[in-house]
């Protein structure tokens, strides 16, 4: 168990309820009987986008086979071009539902706008709030009040205790269940898409008593860098990662660039597994008792 110092929590006394001493056991946030930031390590995979059916139930049972606990997908996608694929928006939920039946895996996925949240949180198990909408405090407020967890990533440019207020603003509007995801930070070097920050990782831990992902995918930008990156994020203490995984990324028509194959996820699950026997964790499985992880690479 992580335990702040009293200066650790007055360095912004604005954060009341993210603070470790708020809570200083911990968060675990349970997703249909997903427990996420306790003994076990939790992997959700998928495609950036929803492209398809073929490709959204190809890539779901390709994630579930090989040990993801939870089923990541893009039905609303935010662009930098207003060109690009802006995501196939209802449709793509009821894919993602489609997807949860067939295989029994939970679904997170992004939510762009106030006007999306009663409809996304319809269909989603986890209401992912992007980089970009971090500091969107009406959309964290109206998230904070769907009743169903959210995922929030940290903005590019956001500091911690930036980050931490706008966690405090999903907490302070009666969500509790809150998943903190470090995915990258935009700096000066120019050969990755952002440098992902493991310095946060147990900076979180240690100043907040919510669950923290890390983000390999977006937080580098090259598919040959996020299994690297990924087991460095649970040696760091992470209680999981999110990454993008699509069965042909050179097709992908969001972000093929950072995403693993099936096969490339499926040794990178195994490599998960080994680093977290050795710093002491576990794969998670169902409160339901259902064994989701892969075996350990030998």
């Amino acid at each position: 168990m992580t335990v702040a110092s009293d200066s650790d929590d007055l360095q912004n006394p604005d954060l009341q309820l993210t603070r470790r001493s708020a809570r200083p056991a911990g968060t675990v946030v349970t997703v249909r009987g997903i427990e996420i930031g306790g003994s076990g390590l939790v992997i959700m995979a998928g495609p950036c986008a929803v492209e398809s059916e073929d490709q959204l139930l190809a890539t779901a049972r390709a994630v579930k086979a090989a040990g993801a606990h939870i089923l990541r997908g893009g039905a609303f996608k935010p662009r930098t071009s207003p060109y690009s694929f802006q995501g196939l928006k209802e449709e793509g939920l009821r894919l993602l539902a489609r997807a949860r039946d067939e295989t029994g895996l939970p679904i997170v996925t992004e939510v762009l706008d106030v006007r999306h949240v009663e409809l996304v949180a319809r269909y989603a198990d986890i209401l992912q709030v992007g980089s970009r909408s971090m500091q969107n405090v009406i959309l964290l407020e109206e998230v904070g009040r769907s009743g169903k967890p959210v995922l929030l990533k940290r903005g590019m440019s956001a500091t911690l205790d930036e980050y931490l207020s706008a966690a405090e603003y999903v907490m302070s509007n009666g969500n509790g269940d809150v998943i903190l995801c470090e995915r990258g930070i935009r700096t000066f070097e120019p050969s990755t898409r952002n440098t992902l920050d493991l310095n946060a990782v147990p900076m979180l831990q240690r100043r907040s008593h919510l669950p923290v992902l890390v983000d390999p995918s977006h937080g580098t930008g090259h598919a040959w860098m996020v299994a690297r990156m990924a087991c460095a994020g649970v040696a760091a203490g992470a209680d999981g990662v999110l990454v993008e995984v699509h069965p042909d990324p050179a097709s992908a028509l969001s972000d093929g660039e950072h995403a693993l194959t099936p096969d490339e996820f499926a040794v990178m699950a195994s490599q998960l597994a080994a680093v977290g026997l050795a710093v002491g964790r576990s794969m998670a499985t169902s409160r339901r008792g259902v064994e989701t992880a892969p075996e350990v690479a030998r």
